[in-house]
């Protein structure tokens, strides 16, 4: 009976310590939860779990697990951060680059990405007949004055783009429709007729362009504070 006791109690004891070697890995282990991966080309994975593996980190998935270089991923954000509204503004592709573009050049992030949505459907690899390229269809000459070695690299692409838009709309008084058929025509057209161009490609072109703003005004509004002031004053 003693010996039974004994092995009770050691049974008891062993239980125990499992118990709480259990709770310290649970406790130790990331919590599975519904977060968002955001990646440098600006996508947004909606994940369950991930871990830093040095190197890479894998990602865990709804249909399974993905493995990515460490340095790929931006940053981890909870998921209860976003509302709907923020969500839908956020699956915008490259929207962490079009953030830090449209800052540098004090421009409203909504603009780029509607310039950007209609120049290339936000095709990174896009080339037209007249062999503008990337994101923001930049030709050769515009890529080589705004420092753009590489017009498919979506970073330099929209920063190139962004700029020479800051510069358009400096050289035509914050008139946006100017600016727009300028960077669709050339502002060489633009100062020939002292106006938007009476080409029906350029006319088509601005007014999707900032019809696609109007139909979206909270897109990427996030980018900061003063969003709403600049969109006031490009969008004349």
């Amino acid at each position: 009976m003693a010996q039974k006791q004994t092995n009770i109690a050691g049974a008891t004891r062993v239980s125990g310590f499992a118990l709480t070697v259990f709770v310290i890995t649970l406790l130790g282990a990331p919590v599975a939860r519904a977060d968002y991966a955001v990646l440098r080309s600006g996508q947004r994975l909606h994940i369950s779990g991930w871990q830093n593996l040095g190197e890479t980190v894998r990602l865990d998935l709804a249909g399974g697990s993905v493995t990515i270089p460490a340095a790929d991923l931006e940053r981890i954000e909870p998921e209860e951060i976003f509302g709907e509204s923020a969500e839908k503004r956020s699956d915008v592709p490259y929207g962490a680059q079009i953030r830090n573009a449209a800052a540098n050049y004090g421009l409203d992030p909504g603009l780029v990405a509607s310039v950007i949505a209609v120049e290339s459907n936000f095709n990174s690899r896009a080339i037209s007949k007249k062999s503008a390229a990337g994101l923001m269809q930049l030709l050769p000459e515009t890529a080589a004055q705004m420092s753009v070695h590489n017009a498919f690299d979506p970073a330099q692409n929209i920063n190139g783009g962004t700029r020479y838009l800051r510069q358009l709309l400096d050289r035509y008084g914050q008139n946006l429709k100017l600016a727009l058929a300028a960077y669709n025509a050339g502002p060489q057209r633009v100062d020939l007729y002292r106006g938007v161009p009476p080409l029906a490609e350029t006319r088509s072109y601005v007014s999707r362009v900032i019809e696609r703003l109007q139909k979206q005004p909270d897109l990427l509004k996030d980018f900061s504070p003063g969003t709403a002031q600049t969109r006031s004053r490009t969008s004349k």
